[in-house]
C-alpha cells in the first residue's frame, strides 16, 4: 500500500501533459571540484533545470506556483502560445568569480529553466495575470463561466 495518496483524477485533461522531459532530473552532477574535468557539466548545465511547479483548480481559475528563489520579475518570461499552451521560463547567471575567491562548496544552482503546460478550453487566455512575491511566482488564469443546461419539463400526455 502506498502512502502517497494519487491526486490524478480520471480526467482527459491533464496540464502537465506537455511537461517538458528532464532527462537530468536524478543525475548526480560531478562535485566542482571535478567540473573541469567534464566541462559540459558545468555550474551554468547543471541549472535548476527542474523548477517546481504546483497547479490548482478552483472554481475561478486555474493558479500556477513556482518557487523560483533569487530571480527579479525581469528574469522571469510567461507566455501564451496559439495552440494554449502556458510556458513559464527564466534564468539565474552563475555568480562573477573573483581569481582571488576560495571556493569551498557549490550548492546553490544556476541557468535556465523552461516548464510548458497545455491550458484547458475553459481558460481566458486573454485574461492571464502574474505576480511574484517572495520568489513564488503565482500564475491566474481565470476560467470561463460553465454553462449549466437548462432543462425544461415536458408534459407526458395520455
Amino acid at each position: 500500500m502506498s502512502i502517497i495518496p494519487n491526486f490524478r483524477r480520471s480526467s482527459i485533461f491533464d496540464p502537465f501533459s506537455l511537461d517538458l522531459w528532464d532527462p537530468f532530473k536524478d543525475f548526480q552532477f560531478p562535485s566542482s571540484s571535478s567540473l573541469s574535468t567534464f566541462p559540459e557539466f558545468s555550474r551554468e548545465n547543471s541549472a535548476f533545470l527542474n523548477t517546481r511547479i504546483d497547479w490548482k483548480e478552483t472554481p475561478e481559475a486555474h493558479v500556477f506556483k513556482a518557487d523560483i528563489p533569487g530571480l527579479k520579475k525581469e528574469e522571469v518570461k510567461v507566455e501564451v502560445e496559439d495552440d494554449r499552451v502556458l510556458q513559464i521560463s527564466g534564468e539565474r547567471n552563475v555568480e562573477k568569480e573573483d581569481k582571488n575567491d576560495k571556493w569551498h562548496r557549490v550548492e546553490r544552482s544556476s541557468g535556465k529553466f523552461l516548464r510548458r503546460f497545455q491550458l484547458p478550453e475553459n481558460a481566458k487566455v486573454n485574461e492571464i495575470k502574474a505576480a511574484m512575491e517572495n520568489g513564488v511566482l503565482s500564475v491566474t488564469v481565470p476560467k470561463t463561466e460553465v454553462k449549466k443546461p437548462h432543462a425544461k419539463a415536458i408534459e407526458i400526455s395520455g
